[in-house]
């Protein structure tokens, strides 16, 4: 493997110093940024390890979407026990934190969340809680550089879907429970190192199996733009019909734009989203078929949530081989 593809996977310390979260609406076509920490308004403080912890075990720590939950289970093993507050099917760009879920905020002695705006109306109470105990955006380390810039000082949250900066917060999360919990620190290192390995492997998995579509059908039509990390990485061409957040409404100029690259390239699948409503996907193919041209729903994605609980999709690994798995069949 090349240095270029294991170099993500080094450990990047942790830049926990009161980051600031930039907004994320807007089509994700502009360029990086420089590399220097994320700047602008803050929204949501995230807070850094102000002092040990000594409470009995396992430790309770809520996470916001499935991705988090699974990076923070899998690190902290048998001395984390992690609620989730966004299940399968939640989209977290319109997310409300009901009484409930400050019950189990309030509860957990650590918060990680993924930030860069993802949870935008959450932003309030995350702040909040940063000034009381460890709250954590686990998105927010990786510099500007590597990040979609979708707007003046906004960034694209979905960094998941590029598993090399997936693995960048797998370390926040690493560092973040072992200073916290230094009693269990080498345990929580040496889980992040296996789990950082089969990220490695998932990597190159993404990059083998994709690389077998054809260059003139490697193009992905979503719902709403979640994939670009995804195709930046894997060189994919990524088009989809609402923008970053699910905030912002497609309107029939959109769509019937996206229906006439349809047509012209001669794509033949595009893709509904579990966490966003398929209206407008079935727009596309039926706007398609007026044209004379026939398209499919080549089969439904996560995007921002991960599959149910006890299912393969219900894991990170799973969730991404799962979608690569769905985008070669229908792409090839």
């Amino acid at each position: 493997m090349s240095q270029k593809h294991f170099c993500w996977y080094q450990n990047y310390g942790l830049c926990l110093l009161l980051a600031c979260v930039a907004g994320c609406g807007g089509a994700a076509n502009g360029a990086a940024k420089s590399n220097t920490h994320i700047g602008g308004t803050a929204d949501v403080a995230t807070s850094s390890v102000k002092h040990q912890y000594a409470g009995d075990y396992p430790m309770s720590a809520a996470a916001t979407t499935g991705m988090v939950a699974d990076l923070v289970a899998r690190v902290g093993g048998r001395h984390v026990v992690v609620t989730q507050l966004m299940g399968a099917g939640v989209d977290p760009h319109l997310y409300k934190a009901s009484t409930g879920d400050m019950a189990k905020l309030n509860r957990a002695e650590a918060i990680f969340y993924s930030g860069l705006h993802l949870e935008g109306k959450m932003g309030d109470t995350l702040a909040r809680l940063a000034r009381k105990k460890p709250t954590v955006a686990v998105a927010e380390s990786i510099s500007q550089g590597r990040l979609v810039t979708v707007a003046a000082d906004r960034f694209d949250p979905h960094v998941w879907f590029d598993v090399a900066l997936w693995s960048e917060a797998l370390t926040v999360v690493e560092n973040t429970l072992a200073e916290f919990d230094h009693v269990h620190g080498e345990e929580y290192h040496a889980a992040a190192a296996k789990y950082r390995l089969e990220l490695i492997e998932l990597d190159e998995y993404c990059r083998r199996e994709l690389a077998t579509i054809p260059a003139e059908r490697r193009v992905l039509v979503t719902a709403h733009d979640a994939f670009h990390y995804f195709g930046r990485a894997y060189d994919l061409e990524v088009k989809a019909i609402q923008g970053v957040s699910t905030q912002s409404e497609a309107g029939l100029k959109e769509i019937n734009e996206l229906v006439a690259f349809i047509a012209r390239r001669g794509i033949k699948a595009v893709f509904v989203e579990s966490s966003v409503s398929e209206r407008n996907v079935l727009a596309l193919v039926e706007g398609c078929r007026a044209r004379g041209h026939q398209v499919v729903v080549g089969g439904e994605l996560f995007s921002d949530a991960m599959g149910k609980p006890g299912t393969p999709e219900g894991t990170y690994v799973g969730m991404v081989r799962h979608n690569v798995d769905l985008i070669v069949k229908a792409l090839k």
